[in-house]
């Protein structure tokens, strides 16, 4: 985008002012010397997961995957943010989704499941200087089933988080910089102790570990009050951390002289800025800034970066992500102004800088601003003037230590972000601009930034329909994860495995107990398709051991509010002994009244129970023993009318207006002894009597994740 002429004009008369000859209005100078240490910074970034942000992300064609990737990570391109953080996956719904862990069980390890591996190596290829962390959501069952506690916060919790450390070193090449306790779920000192040693042990000293990362502002940091007289857990954690909402949220200063007087920095682990649109991204910014300015936050990363997710879903990327991949089926993508927010900083700064002392703090008429230097000479400025009330006008002395070079200016606002405003030249160890309301700048002796973009994005396309998934055409699903494309689990682990008689693929419920879930459970699900749906016909054919049960669903049109995953929908249901249910189900529950065991009893409703979060079992049939054999159900929509088939004859059927459309997707009941571990093959998305269409093929470009076999 070109910067008009008389924009132009204006930086240049700007530039050329000395500071006493500011236009008009009082100047506020932003003094800088580096000849006091500064603390270290140690960067901002995104969180990748609390619940598979990134699950469709993975499924997008080349060359528009890596082009979100570049945009994200790659240096001096977009966001090009220096820290990541992912979420360890664990089998169970943590906000968005589930992802597969690495361990469904104590016996098993397979370091190919799911596509987080993937994301940290790709994103640490465009910048071998990123900062790499994570933490556990959900986590399996048997983690402390043994100690009777059956608590996470166990000496298996620890070994879990070392074995996925060492599938990531071994298998992938990667070391994280730092990992967390575990997010949002309490606090542990003697699970700090055990994984610390664990850490050591294993091979990962350097790993530093950050605790507790909870939310709670009345509560979060009261661990620090036992920091000073328990040496043991002061050893333990490296970093103070939680979760910190700032602007309205802020470190109390109890808590940052403790950290100073324990030399211990403090992370925010997870902010939130819910605002679309370029007000989002003056609020990213402003809240980078006063991390900084209010809480003394060295290290500050935004739940989430890219919105690899179906627009069904709760926290979809409109407010929340830099950028919005919703759609890999067609290639087609969007960049949120948020992206560039980011880059206001990522561009300008690196982990290992330092905070400039003296160099922060509120402007007059509204913002802030934060300096930051290089190891060497150079610095950058971040001003940010969210609802200001007024133009106002900036003196920037460069004191000693610095680099005395021009000044690059980069702005954005409302109609043009990043855009190369100005070189502004020194005059008497100073530059003077002025900053309008409601923009970002960057002032910067570095260079080598750019607005990173490509030409010709894909056009947004529908869901193919009619759809039809034989999961034939993985060849070796190490490849892909072993996940298919376009499927979302929201509860479980829908893997591509081998059929039980061997010789074809088919898709698989792997978890075989409830996990320790972020959020509460209901069943595990999985989705995929189009939300607008209305008349259609959705099959599967299916194979689950005596006391399982599977099922196809439909109209789907909603999969909870993101804690809870209770869906608003439809399903058909088989059973091992040959039960048939039409079933609606009727949505979220209210979290508020979830408390100890009541909240599986409150997610797991009677049958027939009519009220919000329940089931009502429209219509019922009994076939007979139907374990251990294929069997294809189908589920048809034809306006109010619904009709169950069970090997292609009608038995159940019923009449019910609550949802007219929505998504499709597969469930697996719970089980004697745990949750069913049902088979899939051949799911079929189609019109209403519709003829068998073809295997959908996929598209040019759509890629493996992993290109040799671990």
């Amino acid at each position: 985008m070109t910067t008009p002429k008389h924009l132009l004009l204006y930086w240049a008369l700007c530039a050329a002012l000395p500071a006493f000859a500011a236009p008009q209005r009082d100047v506020q100078t932003i003094a800088l010397d580096a000849r006091t240490p500064g603390t270290r910074f140690d960067g901002i970034g995104v969180v990748d997961g609390g619940g598979a942000t990134s699950v469709l992300l993975k499924d997008y064609p080349e060359p528009q995957r890596s082009q979100i990737l570049d945009l994200m990570y790659k240096l001096k391109f977009g966001a090009s943010v220096s820290a990541l953080i992912v979420e360890i996956p664990g089998d169970g719904n943590s906000t968005q989704g589930s992802m597969p862990s690495h361990r469904h069980t104590r016996a098993d390890v397979n370091y190919g499941r799911g596509y987080t591996w993937w994301v940290l190596r790709e994103a640490k290829r465009r910048n071998p200087a990123l900062t790499l962390d994570a933490a556990a959501w959900s986590a399996p069952g048997w983690i402390g089933d043994s100690g009777g506690s059956h608590d996470f916060f166990s000496p298996d919790g620890a070994d879990y988080y070392v074995s996925w450390l060492k599938g990531l070193r071994d298998v992938y090449g990667l070391e994280l910089d730092a990992i967390g306790s575990r997010n949002e779920r309490g606090v542990s000192y003697d699970f700090a102790k055990t994984l610390r040693a664990r850490l050591d042990a294993g091979g990962f000293a350097k790993v530093k570990l950050h605790s507790f990362d909870n939310w709670p502002d009345d509560s979060k940091f009261d661990f620090v009050k036992d920091l000073p007289k328990d040496a043991d857990l002061r050893k333990s954690i490296d970093i103070i951390s939680a979760h910190v909402n700032a602007p309205e949220s802020i470190v109390p200063t109890w808590v940052r002289e403790a950290a100073a007087a324990m030399d211990k920095p403090i992370w925010n682990t997870e902010q939130h800025v819910y605002v679309a649109g370029f007000d989002g991204a003056l609020g990213i910014v402003q809240a980078f800034n006063r991390n900084w300015i209010d809480s003394g936050v060295t290290k500050i990363v935004d739940w989430y970066g890219i919105a690899g997710l179906y627009t069904l879903e709760p926290y979809s990327g409109v407010k929340e992500a830099a950028i919005r991949a919703n759609w890999p089926w067609s290639g087609h993508y969007e960049i949120n102004p948020q992206l560039w927010a980011y880059a206001h900083y990522g561009q300008f700064t690196a982990a290992g800088w330092t905070y400039l002392p003296h160099g922060s703090g509120s402007l007059a008429a509204g913002g802030s601003y934060v300096a930051l230097k290089s190891p060497g000479r150079d610095y950058s400025v971040i001003v940010e003037t969210r609802h200001a009330s007024t133009p106002q006008t900036l003196r920037v002395a460069v004191g000693a230590g610095l680099a005395k070079g021009d000044v690059a200016v980069w702005r954005s606002d409302a109609h043009a972000q990043f855009v190369h405003v100005a070189d502004l030249h020194p005059k008497g160890g100073a530059v003077a601009l002025t900053v309008d309301p409601d923009a970002i700048y960057s002032l910067t002796t570095t260079r080598g930034q750019q607005k990173g973009s490509f030409a010709n994005v894909a056009p947004q396309q529908a869901f193919p329909f009619p759809y039809r998934e034989t999961f034939e055409r993985y060849g070796d699903g190490r490849a892909w994860g072993y996940l298919p494309r376009y499927f979302a689990d929201i509860e479980g682990a829908f893997e591509l495995a081998p059929c039980p008689e061997g010789g074809h693929t088919c898709l698989h419920q792997s978890v075989p107990v409830r996990p320790h879930s972020w959020a509460p459970d209901w069943k595990p699900y999985t989705i995929l398709g189009d939300d607008g749906w209305t008349d259609y016909e959705v099959s599967a054919d299916v194979r689950m051991r005596p006391d399982e049960a599977a099922a196809v669903m439909g109209r789907i049109n909603d999969v909870g509010s993101g804690y809870g995953a209770i869906p608003k929908g439809y399903y058909l249901e088989l059973d091992g002994k040959g039960d048939v249910r039409l079933v609606v189900v009727r949505g979220k529950v209210d979290k508020k009244a979830l408390v100890g065991d009541a909240e599986q009893h409150a997610l797991i409703k009677a049958a027939n129970d009519a009220a919000e979060g329940g089931e009502k079992v429209l219509a019922r049939a009994a076939l007979g023993p139907a374990a251990d054999g294929w069997h294809t159900l189908k589920l048809r929509f034809s306006g109010t009318s619904l009709r169950g088939y069970v090997d292609g004859k009608p038995v159940v059927e019923a009449t019910d207006a609550l949802y007219g459309k929505g998504m499709a997707g597969l469930l697996a009941g719970p089980a004697q002894s745990g949750l069913s571990m049902p088979y899939y093959r051949d799911v079929v998305v189609n019109r209403v009597d519709g003829a068998l269409p073809p295997p959908t093929a996929p598209l040019p470009g759509q890629a493996p994740m992993y290109s040799r076999p671990r």
